[in-house]
């Protein structure tokens, strides 16, 4: 490890368990190389793999990258169809390292509705991984949070009509059992890279009592310093959930 990861003396009896990341600036960082903006998809690719080594050496359980939105299908229909091409190039590279290192893949979203061979490739990952005890590895994948949510009150409502389910025994922890995040723990830290303030549909429920930073690092320099540093700096933070102490 170098001098300069060092710097931030972590606290690894402090080590947040669940680390969400809006991985954001892909585009710019390529337009500033005078590069096209799927170069830069690319090179976010290779920090997700040089991110969840690091987080899985760090002891932290649960790490969710937003990979494609619901929304992103507004996007131009090129860069739509080379994100998609992106998990068979990442699992064809890293699947190996990732299963060497105890990483268990798994994803949240739509993936019923991407092509044939990108769901393929990532239930391939999935299955392969299911064993893993690590770093659970997530890919919010044609994903949004309002949907997410919107599903699972369908599917409560449901159930109430059809006399499976008492409204009564509808609570905060039975209604986390039922969104897609249910084998996640609630999110910690929040990261999202280039500047950017928003939470663009990401986790809403889950991110009710995470710390957030925005650093103005775009994706493809986040490297295992910046991760170092984001995690120190949730450290220093007072988590109080709402109490005093």
């Amino acid at each position: 490890m170098n001098d300069q990861i060092e710097n931030y003396e972590l606290d690894m009896n402090n080590i947040p368990a669940h680390i969400a990341f809006i991985m954001d600036g892909n585009g710019r960082w390529a337009k500033k190389r005078m590069m096209p903006r799927t170069y830069g998809h690319n090179e976010g690719t290779k920090t997700i793999r040089k991110i969840a080594l690091e987080a899985n050496r760090l002891g932290v359980k649960a790490m969710t990258v937003y990979a494609f939105s619901t929304e992103n299908f507004s996007r131009p229909e090129e860069e739509v169809q080379f994100i998609f091409k992106l998990p068979k190039k990442f699992f064809e590279l890293y699947l190996k390292e990732l299963i060497e290192n105890n990483v268990q893949i798994c994803m949240i979203g739509h993936l019923e509705k991407a092509p044939k061979a990108t769901r393929d490739i990532i239930n391939t990952a999935i299955e392969r991984t299911k064993g893993n005890t690590g770093l659970k590895l997530c890919f919010a994948f044609i994903y949004g949070s309002r949907d997410e949510i919107v599903c699972s009150t369908k599917k409560i409502a449901q159930d109430v009509k059809d006399g499976k389910l008492d409204i009564e025994d509808i609570d905060e922890n039975y209604f986390g059992s039922t969104l897609m995040s249910a084998n996640l723990p609630d999110v910690d830290l929040m990261v999202r890279t280039s500047g950017e303030q928003r939470l663009s549909n990401f986790m809403l429920w889950q991110l009710a009592y995470a710390e957030f930073i925005f650093t103005p690092v775009c994706w493809p320099d986040f490297d295992e310093k910046e991760l170092h540093k984001a995690i120190w700096l949730y450290q220093n933070r007072d988590r109080r959930y709402g109490g005093l102490k």
